[in-house]
């Protein structure tokens, strides 16, 4: 038998790879690339690479990608393996693929700026990434061969956030833009904070290389941190405060200067924020991301709202699956049919493609086929393993139920008559033993902790579990869940963790899977922060005052899930979740002025039956 696998996996693999080789050799000998340096309104020149269909039968449509990632390969010669994903669907269509090095990153003119603000009041030669993007489509329909006039924009994570401002430059050739995984609010929930809470792990692993300076163009990348360790949990501790981290950067990285600099949603956050400016948008949006993507979950659902609620003449649609950072791309035989231990029983990334992503490209840039069939939310439910279409987002039928957590552990939508703040639950939250994001150490911040299983943490004394009985009907989530707390500290601040668990049944397990003990699986379907000094305003923090009963209010990101029928809904509520999330000292202060000897002790009481977690039912 294990000789019949090895034999099965050598023939897969060759499959594989004689395919990625006649694909790659198709592309080649249809494709001729092009680079140009694209002059913007300012005089900066903007460097691009333009791959081209030889074919000259038909005019083409152009679908660029502008990022800060760069748009290597450079070189004529050197292509992008746009074959190693369902990119090479579009070749298959004929389409011109363009990638641009954004202004001040690798082989572009100009300076950097980091979710550079969007101005929409420009004069003369004032520019933005809206106008550098309107800059780039006036010269590319006016000067790329045999294009038809028509462009679309795409792109995922930070290359997402210029798709948004690509949105707003609108230009009139300018028919369809696809922001996925968008970096949209890096103060409220994307990336580096949410909630006002630093995500260390992202931010310190992300501006160690991303963040140094490139004073001159360049083909070459800069090199991240050498950590010593592989044991993330081990080395974030021991660095301690983020003044220490601070140190290990020097002077030279501004952005992580302005994360220490900014520690409350002040104008200069509030700036950078592409919400505020989602306004008469022109050209058709859709908005793509994952349920389960750790980095950009928040921007998906919130760049689709801001859009309806400011523009509500855009034919504006979302699509979400239940997709880790960027995977339904599609990348190296990627199909989307799992994560960590979770399954989907289908391959989600390769539907997506087929039915969603293309079909709308397709007729907004080539005018062929219908987007009839793509609704106005396409959403994929886990638990039931279904996409479901939506006329709106959150759906009309879903009703806002509140859950008590009730003493001994029960979660219940039945209150009991009790005075008020009669009766808690109670840990010590040690910032010398944080509870950490995921049971093992790694030596990068894991995408599958987002379904982790969450047994590790039910079993420590810092972590308070609440539980319902065994469902004897299905629930499903469908939008917001609300974390509405109350709470006493023996301190001035602390953070308070929430995560919705699906408590798998004792008998559970997956069809073929021997790698790892499904049955009475606590499967994480959402968990998100709060820094509880932004409780009242993200602006204006305030201290708690000790041991008083004090309301903590939070949003977790949209849930799309299914509690079947013998699972348990299970919350979760804690006070650090390490190295994921940067250590509260627990005092009222600037953590990003912290010393080591700031972090102390809290005991944290949680209140019984005025605490509620309100969970999006759909009925």
């Amino acid at each position: 038998m294990k000789q019949f696998l090895v034999s099965l996996l050598c023939v897969t693999l060759a499959v594989y790879t004689n395919a990625q080789n006649a694909d790659s050799t198709w592309f080649v000998n249809n494709y001729v690339k092009k680079e140009y340096k694209i002059p913007m309104r300012d005089g900066s020149k903007l460097f691009t690479s333009v791959y081209m269909p030889k074919s000259t039968d038909e005019q083409h449509p152009i679908l660029l990608s502008r990022t800060p990632y760069s748009c290597a390969p450079y070189g004529e010669n050197n292509y992008r393996t746009y074959w190693a994903s369902h990119y090479l669907k579009y070749a298959k269509l004929g389409y011109i693929l363009v990638t641009q090095d954004v202004r001040g990153r690798w082989m572009s003119e100009g300076t950097f700026v980091d979710v550079r603000p969007h101005n929409p009041n420009k004069k003369g030669t004032e520019f933005d990434e809206a106008s550098d993007t309107y800059d780039a489509i006036e010269w590319m329909v006016k000067n790329i061969p045999n294009n038809n006039g028509n462009v679309g924009v795409f792109g995922i994570s930070y290359p997402g956030f210029y798709s948004t401002m690509a949105a707003l430059s609108n230009h009139p050739s300018l028919k369809a833009v696809s922001p996925q995984a968008p970096v949209t609010d890096w103060f409220m929930g994307d990336d580096f904070h949410h909630n006002g809470a630093f995500m260390l792990m992202d931010g310190f692993t992300f501006y160690s290389s991303f963040g140094k300076p490139r004073p001159q163009p360049t083909t070459e990348g800069p090199k991240g941190f050498p950590f010593p360790t592989n044991d993330m949990y081990s080395f974030f501790l021991r660095t301690g405060a983020l003044t220490n981290f601070s140190k290990l950067f020097g002077d030279s990285i501004q952005f992580w200067k302005d994360l220490m600099n900014h520690p409350n949603y002040d104008a200069w956050w509030q700036a950078r924020n592409p919400r505020n400016f989602t306004t008469n948008v022109k050209p058709a949006t859709l908005v793509v991301g994952g349920t389960f993507d750790a980095e950009d979950c928040f921007g998906a659902w919130e760049t689709y709202k801001a859009i309806e609620n400011k523009s509500k003449n855009t034919d504006n649609r979302i699509v979400m699956g239940p997709w880790y950072h960027g995977q339904w791309a599609g990348r190296n035989g990627e199909t989307g049919d799992k994560l960590g231990n979770v399954r989907f029983g289908q391959p989600t990334s390769t539907w997506y493609a087929e039915n969603v992503e293309i079909p709308f490209f397709e007729y907004h840039l080539r005018g062929k086929g219908s987007v009839k069939n793509i609704a106005e939310a396409t959403v994929f439910f886990t638990g039931e393993n279904n996409w479901k279409t939506f006329t709106q987002w959150p759906p009309s039928n879903v009703k806002p139920t509140a859950y008590s957590l009730r003493r001994g552990g029960g979660l219940s939508t039945m209150v009991p008559m009790i005075a008020p703040y009669a009766t808690w639950d109670s840990y010590v939250s040690d910032p010398q033993k944080p509870v950490p994001y995921t049971a093992l150490p790694y030596g990068r911040r894991t995408r599958e902790y987002m379904t982790d299983d969450q047994r590790f943490a039910a079993s420590r004394p810092d972590v308070l579990t609440y539980t319902t009985p065994a469902l004897t009907e299905e629930i499903t989530l469908a939008g917001e869940v609300v974390a509405n707390l109350f709470v006493k500290l023996s301190t001035t601040d602390a953070d308070f963790v929430v995560k919705v668990i699906d408590v798998f049944p004792d008998s559970f397990s997956y069809a073929g899977n021997k790698t790892y003990e499904m049955n009475n699986y606590q499967m994480l379907v959402r968990g998100e922060v709060m820094r509880g000094k932004f409780r009242n305003s993200f602006e204006k923090p305030e201290p708690f005052v000790p041991n008083k009963p004090t309301q903590v209010k939070f949003t977790l990101p949209d849930v799309a899930h299914t509690f079947q029928k013998g699972h348990k809904i299970m919350i979760q509520i804690q006070s650090s979740w390490f190295p994921l999330v940067d250590r509260n000292p627990q005092q009222f202060m600037d953590i990003y002025k912290a010393t080591d000897k700031d972090f102390i002790k809290s005991t944290i009481g949680v209140f019984h039956n005025q605490s509620k977690i309100i969970l999006p039912i759909m009925k």
